[in-house]
């Protein structure tokens, strides 16, 4: 066998700190061949980054680090700073998770590419950088490179951002590409923009891929091996196949079976990972997944299991009880059982008043250019006419990408105020004839829970008080109040006695509990989700999201909920309105939508989507969407999807001209209303080859 690529020896890094150190990484193992994938995964703060920060040499000159790091053969922690900058760029390099904090804001993106190119080849000229930095943003799929390579971050988008810096971790040829999280703050349209593009680099370069994410759908379609992560050290290692198929460590077993899976959702019930990893600066003795872990038994708590491999295959496994895994007396089933699931009823909906009715509803901001003289410019179309409705105790899931309208519509709900155009009624009263006593009143009946509950929460004020707060603004007396926070604490799942704790105390599920616990706490009609399960682990969200669905069916709540994750919104929703650039271009039964997308930029979101199995990723065909999404600010005739859409490539100049010379207005086929002049046309899509349809880059 030639010698891997990377060695990681019994690596360790501890960050001094008052009270001795945190160990943030522990005795970590593992090797990466020449041309492999490999995949890295965990929660939050597992050491995922750390460990590869740590191999880059990038960690702090105050982080302890020991152990050996091989890469072909010499150790880097023996390297001076002299040396690891000759390698780092050259040999191998990295793709941040952050592009805009990673590139230098006030150099252009040819600048930046042709630095790497230059730092290392010193007999390069300036005219050969130059082409070269071209030809670099035409492979990663950047349209227009002559024109692109003089701007500068903040003129692209975040997908275009992360693809100029895979250009830059390409440059020179490396051997080794590092990716910490490159596609975690990506819609997953330009998410499968940028795998497309990771793999291709990887083709074009040879080079082999450490890939660290928390999303198991993207490593189950990309990588070739999997390491699992906690608490610092590494837990489970092996082919990704395997590993999904028949993970051995209960560790494993509970992040799979937590995260949603777009093609199961809503048929089976996500099982929620209980507890919090343990503090490393304090570590417990034992394994420091026992206080998580349902199979824990007492050697668990008394010896920490070691990474091993007997096992046979190559698998190599950190836990006690690995071998009645593998041998099948202990199965995921019965460590991690799978909650009862009922289908939810079809109701009948015929003569029920929605809780929410919009009709026609815009909201468009004006576009100023000046300091003294200011004058309007432009128009943002940030909402452009949309139609939909709420029943109670329903769940109505809008989806699409970043910039299309989701959030903008959500929040024209929460002001309650008269539209700039069409009506807007919650609870059946139209909210541009509430008086200002009316408004204040109907506020309790629509309440919103925030993407980021840290950031939704004075960090000064105890949870109690947080979460008594909206009956403050209603006059609530104290009495009442008290009683209400420790109801609703016991509601969501927290114990009484938390309500003088600060939010700083608590885990990202916990504070996003409180967040929900603050909505209901005025007892609403109506709860706004705005990307409520986005910020959290996959391990955690899977318990809000069973929480959410339990308190929809056991208080009658109503809830629209905004999200760009499909599988959560199937898992969840009723019906489901898909947006793009303002307009609602697909509405309907989220079955239905599901089953049969009738709209093409539904089926190229849909097809973007990661699956957590591997053996289906491979066989899913994606509709990559070319370009990024157009500026609300932009006049378009025609369909606003037009210039991104696969099917139209494939119609007829007739067809393509109805395309690029009217709006479509939506019409009913069979339960959805859809927005597209050639609905009979989209099963053109299911056996066209996409990629024949995808322009070259630059095109």
């Amino acid at each position: 066998m030639p010698e891997p690529l990377l060695q990681v020896k019994d690596l360790t890094v501890t960050f001094p700190n008052a009270t001795g150190g945190v160990r943030a990484v522990r005795g970590v193992n593992y090797s990466v061949n020449e041309g492999e994938f490999l995949g890295i995964v965990g929660e939050s703060g597992s050491g995922k980054s750390v460990s590869s920060l740590a191999v880059m040499g990038l960690l702090p000159s105050s982080a302890k680090i020991t152990g050996e790091l091989l890469f072909r053969g010499q150790n880097l922690l023996g390297m001076n700073d002299r040396k690891l900058s000759a390698l780092r760029g050259r040999d191998m390099s990295m793709i941040f998770q952050d592009p805009l904090s990673a590139l230098t804001p006030v150099y252009t993106i040819g600048q930046q590419i042709e630095e790497a190119l230059t730092l290392h080849d010193k007999g390069l000229s300036r005219q050969a950088a130059e082409k070269r930095a071209v030809e670099l943003l035409k492979i990663v799929g950047i349209p227009a490179p002559e024109r692109r390579v003089k701007a500068f971050p903040h003129e692209f988008s975040g997908g275009m951002r992360q693809r100029a810096m895979i250009a830059i971790a390409i440059a020179n040829d490396p051997a080794l590409i590092i990716a910490d999280e490159p596609t975690t703050a990506l819609d997953v349209t330009i998410q499968a923009q940028v795998l497309e593009v990771l793999q291709k680099a990887k083709e074009v370069t040879g080079a082999a891929v450490v890939l660290i994410t928390h999303d198991l759908g993207v490593v189950a379609g990309n990588v070739d091996r999997v390491a699992v992560m906690y608490a610092g050290k590494l837990v489970e290692k092996g082919l990704v196949d395997e590993v999904f198929t028949t993970p051995r460590m209960p560790y494993t077993m509970g992040l799979l079976r937590s995260v949603p899976n777009m093609l199961t959702a809503g048929k089976e019930r996500l099982v929620p990972l209980e507890g919090r990893p343990p503090n490393l600066a304090n570590l417990p003795a034992g394994c420091p997944f026992a206080e998580r872990c349902p199979a824990v038994q007492d050697r668990c708590r008394a010896t920490e299991p070691e990474l091993v491999a007997d096992f046979g295959d190559g698998r190599e496994v950190a836990c006690h009880r690995a071998d009645e895994i593998q041998a099948g007396t202990l199965k995921p089933s019965d460590i991690f059982p799978r909650p009862a699931h009922e289908d939810r009823a079809i109701k009948d909906t015929s003569g029920l008043e929605p809780v929410v009715e919009a009709t026609d509803l815009v909201r468009h901001f004006p576009l100023f250019k000046g300091s003294v003289f200011r004058r309007v410019v432009g128009t943002v179309k940030a909402v452009d006419g949309v139609d939909f409705e709420v029943l109670p105790g329903e769940t109505l899931g809008l989806v699409g990408e970043s910039g299309s309208g989701k959030s903008t519509t959500a929040l024209e709900i929460m002001e309650l105020v008269t539209p700039q155009r069409g009506s807007l009624k919650v609870a059946g009263k139209d909210v541009g004839s509430l008086s200002k006593a009316e408004r204040l009143k109907m506020r309790q009946d629509v309440q919103i829970v925030f993407q980021d509950p840290m950031a939704a929460v004075d960090p000064r004020m105890p949870v109690g008080e947080i979460i008594g707060e909206p009956l403050t603004v209603h006059k609530v007396p104290r009495a009442e109040r008290d009683r209400r926070v420790v109801e609703m604490l016991d509601l969501v799942g927290l114990a009484p006695e938390m309500t003088d704790r600060y939010p700083h105390e608590f885990s990202g599920g916990q504070r996003q509990r409180i967040g929900i616990a603050r909505a209901l706490i005025t007892e609403p009609k109506v709860l706004v989700l705005d990307e409520p399960v986005s910020a959290l682990d996959v391990s955690v969200q899977a318990g809000v999201v069973n929480l959410l669905e339990d308190l929809r069916d056991r208080l009658g709540l109503s809830y629209l909920f905004v999200a760009h994750d499909l599988a959560i919104v199937r898992e969840i929703a009723d019906k489901i309105a898909v947006m793009y650039l303002g307009r609602i271009v697909e509405y309907g039964p989220v079955r239905e939508v599901f089953e049969t997308p009738r709209h093409p930029y539904t089926r190229a979101l849909m097809s973007a989507v990661p699956v957590p199995d591997p053996a289906v990723e491979r066989e899913r065909r994606r509709i990559l969407l070319t370009g990024d999404l157009p500026s609300p600010t932009e006049e378009i005739t025609g369909c606003s999807f037009a210039s991104r859409c696969p099917l139209m490539r494939m119609l007829d100049e007739d067809r393509q001209a109805m395309c690029l010379g009217t709006d479509p207005a939506p019409t009913q086929q069979g339960g959805s209303r859809v927005a597209c002049h050639h609905v009979d046309q989209i099963g053109r899509l299911d056996n066209a080859d996409i990629s024949a349809l995808t322009p070259a880059p630059g095109d």
